[in-house]
């Protein structure tokens, strides 16, 4: 197997086990999104977005339980879905009824307890940036007589170090200085959803990327500190 096919079949893995949860770790929270809840529950990912967006809850508890975020469907569009915390969860799910919502939400809790104890038990939860790096620094590490991998070693290091984008805790963060600058600017809707095109396309066009989860790592302070000063141009 090649380094090329090496690094497809890991990503794959880690794509297919990703698939299988319903919650998350992030950023050392336990979480989930939408677009899980609307598979599990059965209901059409807009409603539950829909849902997400109209919920009477006071802006503070949203911006701390939900971050936009997005993802390619099957066709290769990127859509909108969003990131949740427990409460989040608890709160959006509060009017889902019958046996079968019940069922997924008694589910959904011992989820959240497995995930949170395997937080409090001290092992890792890496993310598929920082696992992709690992196990590629540790197959070069055990062919290191074989002389094409030490050159190899050295091109993973410098993967590491000036190529790797934002983890999705850094995606969050990200998401969340958006969500605090724009909600700090208009309490309109209609303002509020053209300043979040706004932003979004001039944080893509600055780092020359075509989704904010793409921006490298090494350029997160400096997106954070623009975002911090922006300023969004006139709506008529």
């Amino acid at each position: 197997m090649n380094q090329n096919q090496f690094n497809t079949a890991m990503q794959g893995w880690m794509d297919t086990q990703r698939n299988k949860e319903i919650v998350f770790i992030d950023n050392g929270e336990t979480v989930t999104d939408s677009l899980t809840v609307a598979e599990v529950f059965g209901k059409r990912h807009a409603d539950v977005i829909r849902s997400i967006e109209t919920l009477e809850c006071s802006e503070e508890f949203t911006q701390r339980n939900f971050a936009l975020s997005d993802y390619k469907d099957s066709t290769g569009r990127t859509l909108r879905k969003y990131i949740m915390t427990q409460d989040g969860f608890s709160f959006l799910v509060m009017g889902y009824t019958g046996k079968e919502a019940a069922r997924f939400k008694e589910m959904y809790i011992g989820e959240f307890n497995r995930m949170r104890q395997q937080l409090q038990s001290g092992v890792p939860s890496l993310s598929p940036n920082q696992a992709m790096a690992i196990a590629l620094q540790q197959t070069a590490e055990m062919m290191t007589k074989v002389p094409v991998l030490e050159s190899r070693i050295d091109q993973v290091e410098q993967k590491v170090d000036e190529q790797i984008t934002l983890a999705s805790g850094e995606q969050r963060r990200l998401q969340k200085a958006i969500n605090s600058k724009v909600y700090s600017l208009t309490q309109d809707k209609e303002e509020r959803s053209e300043y979040f095109r706004q932003l979004h396309r001039e944080i893509k066009n600055r780092c020359q990327v075509t989704s904010y989860k793409d921006v490298l790592r090494t350029d997160l302070q400096k997106v954070l500190k623009y975002v911090d000063g922006w300023v969004p141009m006139p709506t008529n």
